[in-house]
């Protein structure tokens, strides 16, 4: 191999006319956001060193779990020069990056000796306990660049937990939310220059978390394997800000009482693919699932939290097993008591819904998105004139604004990088 096909390689066309370049190697090290400093080695040596590893420190974390937290101390060649990308265009799609982070352990041990490694291809059994039994995990987060360019992230300590819940309910080990939130800093510093401009989107955050060690019967898999890659993004739905239809499903159902629906597990999602193909064919942009057992209370879209405005009050579904206890969900609810709003997490029928002022969504990948109008059994009911909301705008400003670093962080969530 050449000495710079590590870059290389990976410098042809990707996507809608995304090109990665090739360059010289820049810092990532002395940053003060990472457990210990590294250095990068020269790009004529990186065929000896691909990947680096890092040590082991022993840390308790949130009083649940003692795991090694993460440090770099490792070299690693990140190019510097700049991505051509229309920031203008993009959406939310895949776009390759230069690195990913990777982490291994085995059933009953403790993940450590994490390596960030050129993005790529994976090597995985045909046996591995993902691909038979679903045992699987995922989270969503985002990085911004700020104005004075620095970086923030958004509440990365919710999704390590959020993790390590969904990894208990699937019997799988998880890293520490200091691991996690450690891995996730070395990844996006790794992989800065494809952070967008401010205002022009963010750089998607993936951690996975799945069952790759070989079973054949039915049982937790004897090897789990944390793996983090990154995409920059524009907005999930093509209509941005504007209001998105929805369709309410009556015959399938995302999730029921006692399964797994209130984690991030990766079936979830693969189980809503049919109705929400439907759905868009017919020129819907998402779905909404009612609950299994009534069939008339909301539950959520496809892969975001639903919520209702009347007057002053807002309502969502309650979390109660069914439902996956979203980030972006759970900041709104704050954000939206502290601007004065009576919030109510309990049972929302859909009596209520065809009754509201107003309806969003809500999530990571949407962040907040306006409902323009809901179908339910061939009736379609609109809200607003098809603009966006007054109280959708006021939430959606708040959150974007505090995500990207330009109000003052009273609550507490931002995590800079620089």
């Amino acid at each position: 191999m050449e000495t710079s096909a590590v870059f290389l390689n990976a410098a042809t066309t990707i996507g809608g006319g995304f090109h990665r370049h090739t360059t010289t190697a820049s810092l990532l090290s002395r940053n003060p956001y990472l457990t210990t400093p590294f250095s990068f080695l020269p790009l004529n040596k990186l065929q000896h060193q691909s990947r680096f590893n890092l040590p082991n420190t022993t840390t308790t974390t949130c009083g649940t779990n003692i795991a090694p937290a993460v440090g770099v101390n490792s070299p690693v060649s990140v190019p510097s020069d700049t991505v051509d990308i229309d920031w203008d265009t993009i959406g939310f799609g895949l776009v390759h990056t230069d690195h990913m982070y990777t982490m291994k352990c085995s059933l009953g041990g403790s993940f450590s000796k994490g390596e960030l490694v050129p993005f790529g291809n994976i090597e995985l059994s045909p046996c591995a306990g993902v691909l038979n039994y679903g045992q699987g995990l995922f989270e969503g987060l985002k990085a911004y660049r700020t104005e004075d360019d620095n970086i923030l992230l958004f509440r990365p300590e919710e999704n390590a937990k959020r993790m390590m819940m969904g990894a208990e309910r699937m019997c799988m080990p998880s890293p520490s939310v200091d691991q996690f939130i450690q891995a996730v800093k070395a990844t996006v510093l790794a992989n800065e220059r494809w952070i967008p401009p401010p205002g022009k989107g963010s750089l998607y955050i993936r951690p996975l978390l799945i069952g790759s060690g070989s079973v054949l019967g039915l049982a937790p898999a004897p090897e789990y394997t944390f793996l983090i890659y990154v995409s920059p993004v524009g907005n999930y739905f093509k209509e941005g800000l504007s209001p998105i239809n929805l369709i309410i499903e009556t015959e399938m159902h995302r999730a029921t009482p006692g399964g797994t629906g209130s984690v991030k597990t990766i079936g979830n999602y693969a189980a809503v693919l049919k109705a929400q193909g439907a759905a868009k064919a017919e020129g819907y942009s998402d779905v909404l699932y009612l609950d299994s057992v009534h069939k008339k209370y909301l539950e959520e879209v496809s892969s975001c939290n639903i919520f209702i405005v009347k007057g002053n009050s807002i309502s969502t579904p309650d979390i109660k097993g069914t439902i996956l206890p979203g980030i972006t969900r759970k900041s709104i609810i704050d954000v939206a008591r502290d601007e004065g709003f009576q919030v109510e997490e309990r049972e929302v029928t859909v009596d209520e819904l065809l009754d509201a002022d107003e309806v969003f969504c809500t999530g990571t990948a949407v962040v907040v998105s306006p409902v323009g109008s809901i179908t339910y059994l061939g009736k379609s009911v609109s809200y607003g004139s098809h603009g966006v909301g007054l109280v959708s705008q006021q939430l959606y400003s708040s959150l974007t604004r505090l995500q990207m670093g330009l109000v003052d962080d009273k609550m507490g969530w931002i995590v800079k990088l620089k």
